[in-house]
């Protein structure tokens, strides 16, 4: 609360970044420290600032600078950031009336996009799993989000704008009435739909060779201006050039303030794969809106757990996907309509290689291979919801479901070596998991290889994620289940059974060792080429064996590091162990 504008602005940057870098322990302890006291008074300082233009007086002539939007926007994303990491500060958001003030600044979009943007960020966190602030939300508050969702720019800035302002409408759909919920889904998505449209690599080529342009125009000017100094430098000397102040002439003439300043072009692509990234984080949450929290979703994701989800899912009969794993017909029907899953499907896919090398071999564009990979990750894990929650006809039908299965297997297999990036194999899994599953429950065939299936879980079981070793073993479950009810695949299902009693024994995770011994529950439950590959890997004794040691490591592990979610599936694959045991024992599946 400084006099001194620049000084405001600069501690409120300082204490933006400090949030930014240092995360939850960061945030936590700075409202701890009451950071929101001073915090709130700024920004509704601020806000009646912006009316009264108290601060025109105080911009800076060179730069026309205008002080109180960048406090603002220094500010409004020092609240984004604590807010996101703690539950307090949304309180207090909520206690003081802070949402007329954020919304109060982004009634200046139309002239500040930067601090638009900054604003719908703290919206969209604000309004994330906050029951309290909807009744905040009326008319007059509706009617700026959707001012701001129907301006006309296309700037990748602006889409990014409408972008995290429909996830904020999303957020608060219990406030829009039933008789407006479909027109407000279809809105939303015809955002996304808007965004996930533009190729990011080929954004990248345009916007680099914008630069270039622009950056030679400048050299070119440069050059220009140098000829122009040394032609006034020689008249001059003839006029007594002492007199005149060194270096007055460039500044008089300097051209250079007015070309760009910032990279504009590596913002556009930036704020292109940031609402790319973010319109298919908010899909995912509209696929699973029914669904537990957000945390719980996550857990089960995250565990074997959501295995036990999918199978449950499933009409054992018809296949159909059941509650609690469906869209709403709104939802649905928005999807289909904007073209959604095969814009999804388009995002899975890695850029073309040129847009990837000028990332690589221009430094300031490096950072944006990450971006991009967040962006196919994310795509990745929205295809594996959609599969959740569509049932095959909406999906395109069986031929589909095989192309999909022979993309997602030629992005594992396209380069000489396996993925490693824990990221992108979670969610290539995951994905592969609940296509297969789709596929499997159907009866279509599958167009993976078992080799490439060993070869990817061989991969997969040695990542330091569990959620990947979760999907691996359970991809080769499926997997199995269906060759072991065809002919001749005795020698493939061996493969598969010696790789799972591996993982069951020697898995460090009682979870994953626990999916393990489902997957094998799966594979060798029926069928006589299953018969013959089990009693050719000794299964039944090797799991005898193994029952009173996954027996006592769920007494000595189970209490303290698995939830109690987690401990209820493990209880059950010990009680299915047991009955597997005693079903292939009357099948007289003894040792050989």
């Amino acid at each position: 609360m400084d006099h001194s504008l620049a000084v405001r602005e600069t501690a409120a940057g300082a204490l933006r970044n400090l949030s930014a870098c240092g995360g939850f322990e960061v945030c936590d302890d700075m409202v701890t420290k009451d950071i929101m006291t001073p915090l709130v008074a700024l920004l509704k300082e601020c806000s009646t600032g912006l009316d009264t233009n108290q601060l025109s007086p105080k911009k800076c002539r060179e730069m026309n600078k205008n002080y109180i939007e960048d406090i603002a926007n220094e500010a409004i994303n020092l609240l984004w950031n604590v807010c996101e990491c703690n539950n307090t500060a949304v309180y207090i958001f909520n206690k003081e009336g802070c949402l007329e003030d954020v919304l109060h600044y982004m009634k200046k979009f139309s002239t500040n996009v930067d601090l638009a943007i900054s604003v719908a960020n703290c919206l969209q966190a604000v309004t994330e799993d906050n029951p309290d602030l909807l009744s905040s939300f009326n008319a007059s508050a509706q009617q700026i989000l959707e001012t701001v969702m129907l301006c006309p720019e296309s700037t990748m800035k602006h889409i990014l704008l409408r972008t995290l302002i429909a996830g904020t409408i999303w957020n608060i759909k219990d406030t829009i009435p039933p008789g407006s919920l479909g027109s407000m889904v279809n809105a939303i998505l015809k955002i996304f739909s808007e965004s996930l449209a533009i190729d990011a690599g080929e954004m990248i080529i345009r916007m680099n060779e914008a630069e270039r342009n622009r950056l030679k125009l400048a050299a070119e000017a440069e050059t220009e201006e140098n000829m122009s100094d040394v032609i006034d430098n020689c008249v001059l000397s003839e006029d007594d050039m002492e007199e005149i102040p060194k270096g007055k002439v460039r500044r008089e003439n300097d051209i250079s303030d007015l070309l760009p300043s910032d990279k504009w072009e590596l913002k556009e692509v930036t704020a292109l794969l940031m609402a790319q990234q973010t319109a298919l984080e908010i899909i995912v949450n509209m696929c699973c809106s029914e669904d537990p929290s957000d945390d719980e979703w996550e857990e089960l994701s995250s565990s074997d757990e959501s295995d036990l989800f999918m199978e449950n899912s499933y009409n054992e009969g018809s296949g159909l996907l059941m509650s609690p794993l469906c869209l709403s017909d709104e939802v649905n029907s928005a999807f289909l309509n904007n073209l959604i899953p095969k814009k999804i499907l388009e995002k899975t896919t890695f850029p073309n290689s040129v847009a990837l090398d000028i990332c690589m071999h221009n430094p300031s564009w490096k950072p944006l291979i990450k971006k991009l990979n967040a962006v196919q990750c994310r795509a990745l894990t929205c295809l594996h919801s959609i599969l959740l929650v569509s049932d095959v006809d909406c999906l395109g039908g069986p031929s589909a479901l095989q192309s999909l299965a022979q993309h997602l297997s030629q992005l594992v297999f396209s380069k000489m070596e396996l993925p490693t990036d824990t990221e992108f194999l979670e969610a290539i899994t995951s994905a592969l998991r609940a296509l297969l599953q789709t596929m499997a429950s159907k009866n279509i065939s599958q167009c993976m290889t078992p080799e490439q299936l060993l070869a990817l879980c061989e991969a997969g079981i040695h990542s330091s994620n569990a959620s990947v070793r979760v999907n691996v073993v359970s991809i080769l479950g499926i997997s199995g289940s269906v060759l072991a009810k065809g002919q001749d695949t005795a020698e493939t299902l061996k493969m598969i059974g010696k790789f799972l009693l591996e993982v069951a024994m020697k898995e460090s995770s009682l979870v994953v060792a626990g999916e393990a011994l489902d997957a094998l529950f799966d594979v060798f439950a029926d069928g006589k080429e299953a018969e013959k590959a089990s009693v050719q890997i000794k299964l039944l004794p090797a799991l005898k064996e193994f029952q009173p040691v996954f027996k006592m490591r769920m007494r000595k592990e189970g209490k303290g590091q698995y939830s109690t979610d987690q401990l209820c599936v493990l209880d059950n694959v010990k009680m299915n162990l047991r009955r597997f045991i005693a079903y292939q024992e009357t099948l007289g599946k003894t040792p050989t």
